[in-house]
């Protein structure tokens, strides 16, 4: 089969003009062109769209069957594995969970190592990280490897030598600020997020100078208008001016200096617009009924400026969630018919079970459907307030009396987490890993102590009624709000999704099997069982002429945390523990690279 060699050739198919060349002033001259080129991976999200894609077809339908694995490399860490590799030229950057190490190895060589960077970190950070040490992954941009470390220390590295070019302090784990998110790099700045909405801490996106590591901006979540950076004139919510205070105004008292919003997923850039998209967490705390209001700006989707900060636009997906369904889940960019126009449109596949579709350019909302049946908390979304509508019975607001409300799906780790979904401009599909698990939650007062858990809330995880399986791989037409096919999966598909060329669709799962589905029907085309449960994100590369497929094996995260953890108990890990109880019967812990390919 031939090897494509650039993305470039596909620009008009892909209709999406941030992977074009024609604006060199418009991006970093170097990361649009690498982009472009798929015998490299260079970006944690594939390319500034998030898409997830590769233009590579040497590996294909018809010859899939015949894959196995070629090399592997022991990251010697036991906690769970997200994220993936980068390949740059004939370099792979493959890191850990904390303690956050990164090692460059020679594809040239065996896999040989040419250099390791290990943090020294204070161990006490791990007691507030929320859902495991993940981490998710380097950027790469200047020469430079940039890693965001668990004690919220954003490091630059050489990436020719390792040796630490400067280092900069993003958050304090002693107010419970961690961080796990890969960051962006656009033109010549580094963007990283922040974790610990679950300890009360006020989200934010911070834009530091890549040169030098110098503050550019930082854009808050939630607080006033000039924390925000937002224009109450001029920043649309639904097509309107969002006005003065409107977070402050939707939070009681001064409760929004500890309302959470964090910022720890996927973000993605639109050259044409010179716009950043990315998602905010849950409002702290989990019990809503200490929290009246809306609770802006938490569990919405920002539009930012990526020179200024200043927000164009916004959408609340959750007003007021009384389930913690996070926004941060990543916002895949591409140019789709929606409803018979073609739209520049930003997809989101939200924990709250919703599949959104909005026009990137103005944050007008298209479609919000759900995309997977087992979602009851709401019965819809108001296309024209934006908002769900909400059945009482899987409400948890009970009028500050502590009550168990049963049987709401899908639970807090929502119908899909962080785990990034792909999109294919050969057939205009989504492929979207998710979560099929409902929930019982149990809201209780708490009271807020900086680095302490700011919870209020107790969660049992488990399947549907009737159902099995809890996990579902997809194929969604964005356009339509319909699912087209899905493969089910005894575990939640935890891993994230690669689409290629060569009409396969690539994902992980928990009990550890890498498989490769027909792109068009999701048939099984290939299946091995790595060493550990796989909640790592697949890449794809050339070297010597050869595509190769990789993937970080290495179970833990939300739903492996019981495992990675130790812990035992049904309500443990926030509530996952119980519902995945089983899944250590069928693999065990271990951090592995592992590489694909044909003979």
């Amino acid at each position: 089969m031939r090897l494509k060699k650039t993305l470039l050739g596909c620009t008009t198919m892909l209709g999406v003009a941030l992977l074009a060349a024609g604006s060199p002033a418009s991006a970093n001259d170097e990361l649009q062109k690498l982009q472009g080129d798929a015998n490299q991976w260079v970006m944690p999200t594939g390319n500034y769209a998030n898409q997830r894609y590769s233009t590579l077809d040497q590996i294909n339908a018809s010859n899939a069957s015949k894959l196995h694995p070629v090399w592997s490399f022991s990251t010697g860490v036991l906690r769970g594995h997200e994220g993936g590799p980068l390949v740059i030229g004939d370099t792979m950057y493959v890191h850990t969970p904390f303690p956050n190490n990164v090692f460059a190895l020679d594809l040239n060589d065996n896999g040989k190592i040419i250099w390791k960077y290990e943090p020294r970190q204070d161990p006490s950070v791990i007691a507030v990280m929320c859902c495991d040490t993940v981490n998710r992954g380097v950027a790469y941009g200047d020469g430079k490897v940039i890693l965001n470390q668990s004690d919220a220390t954003t490091v630059a590295l050489d990436a020719k030598s390792g040796k630490e070019l400067w280092h900069v302090k993003n958050g304090d784990p002693a107010k419970g600020e961690t961080m796990t998110m890969a960051p962006m790099i656009v033109k010549d700045k580094v963007y990283v997020g922040i974790s610990g909405g679950e300890f009360g801490t006020q989200g934010r996106l911070t834009a530091y100078n890549l040169k030098d590591g110098s503050l550019a901006w930082n854009a808050y979540s939630v607080g006033t208008d000039e924390q925000l950076m937002v224009d109450p004139n001029k920043t649309t919510n639904m097509g309107k001016p969002i006005g003065k205070d409107s977070s402050l105004s939707t939070w009681q008292g001064d409760q929004w200096k500890t309302g959470g919003g964090s910022t720890w997923g996927w973000y993605s850039y639109d050259p044409a617009t010179n716009l950043i998209y990315y998602g905010t967490g849950n409002p702290s705390t989990w019990n809503p009924v200490q929290r009246p209001g809306d609770n802006k700006w938490s569990m919405t989707i920002f539009a930012r400026d990526a020179d200024t900060g200043m927000a164009k636009w916004v959408y609340q997906m959750t007003p007021h969630d009384e389930w913690d369904y996070d926004g941060i889940n990543e916002m895949i960019l591409a140019d789709i018919p929606v409803k018979g126009k073609m739209t520049k449109a930003l997809v989101h596949f939200d924990r709250n079970g919703f599949g959104y579709t909005l026009n990137r350019e103005t944050g007008e909302l298209l479609v919000a459907e759900k995309y997977d049946p087992a979602v009851n908390w709401a019965t819809h979304v108001d296309m024209q307030t934006g908002r769900p509508q909400v059945v009482p019975a899987y409400s948890t607001q009970h009028n500050g009396e502590d009550k168990n409300s049963r049987n709401i799906c899908p639970a807090a780790l929502g119908s899909k987490d962080q785990q990034p979904a792909a999109f294919s401009p050969k057939t205009g599909l989504f492929y979207v890993p998710t979560n099929h698990v409902c929930m019982d939650y149990e809201p209780f007062k708490v009271s807020y102590t900086a680095g302490q858990p700011y919870v209020g809330a107790t969660l049992s995880m488990y399947p549907p009624k009737g159902d099995n399986n809890l996990g579902n791989f997809i194929a969604w037409d964005a356009g339509q709000g319909k699912i087209v096919w899905s493969d089910p999966e005894p575990f939640s598909v935890w891993s994230g999704a690669l689409a290629t060329a060569g009409d396969i669709v690539f994902y992980g799962t928990l009990d550890g099997y890498l498989k490769g589905v027909d792109i068009k029907t999701g048939k099984e085309l290939y299946k091995y069982k790595t060493p550990s449960g796989i909640i790592g994100n697949v890449t794809t590369y050339t070297h010597g002429g050869k595509q190769y497929v990789a993937v970080l094996s290495g179970v833990g995260g939300w739903a492996g945390i019981g495992m990675a953890a130790g812990l035992g108990n049904d309500t443990d890990g926030l509530g996952a523990v119980g519902a995945y109880k089983q899944l250590s019967n069928y693999t065990q812990l271990g951090g592995v690279m592992t590489v694909f390919g044909l003979d």
